[in-house]
């Protein structure tokens, strides 16, 4: 089959390639590693192969994890079990083969998967997805491109449970692949949205339909004097580096653009303080994303609660088709719009212009690579 190859840790241009013969996934294959991953990671991926079924590809949406484990800096945790491996996990599909246990899936569904423990095997003519964090989409409402956007763009659902009705929002990294659908649903609740991110026009158009919008190339949102005067009830941070900056303009005593933990302001977030991190060992990954937000959630609700706001770490998605349900049936009902950066061809030079948008974190939406027509 057709497959993109990721052969090794390294640049985009000399690892990603497209190969015409590569082998097709069944299910019957155990699973193996050459590479030096973590016992946990090891674990965890034999036990969700026990519920993996396979699936023509239609589409496939790139993720940050895919540039993270191209660059060889979670290897121990994100890393393939060998090369070359098939990139991608966030996918669109035609069901072709289920275990023998599956009753809710058959042969000839149309799905949309998101990956589980990382982003891999989604972009070749066939894939294994799970079943767990797996939906049917009804095709005549959403085009297998869009279905795999949403299905990378999911965990905005899960982020939107934390916003409240009427209350005034900043969402910074807004014109990105979960920012995009994070808008629209933060409009749903009933929100002032005011989004940062490089394009402010297309912030405001439908379908994001913000409030108000910030280039962040042209203006310091932290400096906004309006914002200042009228600071808004929650931070939601899907760029990175938002809790540092706070922080830096409290001990320079800037006026603060969000009310403090005192009056019910709130700092959310899915990302560390930085794009791209090393996590070579268990204690590397623990102090980032357990020890570092656990203290700031302490002491943000202790120690400097009259004058920064509660900081909150939303990590992960449950392990359950929940998520993906309520997603898919948002769009079929026309409230949520699929936003996608291309598609992308599946040659070696699309996709490799795919993983550069991805990369470059100015993807204007989820960006998107179509592998085939159903």
């Amino acid at each position: 089959m057709r497959a993109v190859q990721g052969k090794y840790y390294g640049n985009i241009d000399d690892m990603i390639t497209v190969e015409a013969s590569v082998a097709v996934p069944n299910l019957q294959e155990e699973f193996r590693s050459e590479e030096d991953i973590h016992l946990l990671i090891r674990y965890a991926t034999k036990q969700d192969r026990k519920s993996h079924m396979i699936i023509k590809t239609l589409a496939v949406a790139l993720a940050p994890g895919d540039c993270r484990v191209l660059s060889g800096e979670t290897r121990r945790f994100q890393g393939p079990p060998s090369f070359p491996y098939i990139p991608g996990g966030d996918c669109c599909g035609i069901v072709m083969e289920t275990c023998p246990e599956e009753t809710y899936f058959q042969k000839g569904d149309i799905v949309a998967a998101r990956f589980t423990n990382a982003p891999r095997d989604g972009l070749a003519e066939y894939a294994r997805v799970s079943t767990v964090v797996c939906e049917k989409v009804d095709i005549s409402k959403i085009t297998p491109e869009d279905a795999a956007a949403l299905a990378g763009a999911s965990p905005a659902i899960a982020i939107s449970d934390y916003i409240r009705p009427d209350e005034r929002v900043l969402i910074l990294g807004a014109g990105g692949g979960v920012g995009s659908h994070l808008c629209q649903l933060a409009k749903m609740k009933g929100a002032y949205v005011c989004g940062v991110s490089q394009s402010r026009e297309r912030l405001l158009d439908t379908p994001l339909n913000c409030d108000d919008a910030v280039d962040y190339t042209q203006d310091n949102i932290y400096e906004s004097l309006e914002y200042q005067q009228k600071p808004f009830d929650t931070i939601i941070d899907l760029a990175c580096g938002g809790w540092p900056q706070l922080v830096q303009n409290k001990q320079c005593k800037i006026k603060p653009i969000v009310k403090p933990a005192s009056m019910g302001g709130r700092y959310i977030t899915i990302t560390s303080d930085q794009p791209t991190f090393e996590a070579r060992n268990l204690s590397g990954l623990l102090t980032l994303f357990m020890f570092q937000p656990l203290w700031r959630f302490i002491s943000s609700r202790i120690f400097t609660r009259q004058t920064l706001p509660t900081f909150t770490k939303a990590n992960g998605l449950p392990q359950s088709r929940q998520v993906m349900t309520k997603t898919l049936d948002l769009a079929n009902a026309g409230s949520l719009k699929a936003v996608i950066d291309g598609p992308y061809p599946m040659t070696t030079e699309g996709v490799r212009n795919a993983f550069r948008v991805q990369e470059s974190r100015h993807g204007k939406g989820k960006v998107v690579v179509k592998v085939a027509e159903i």
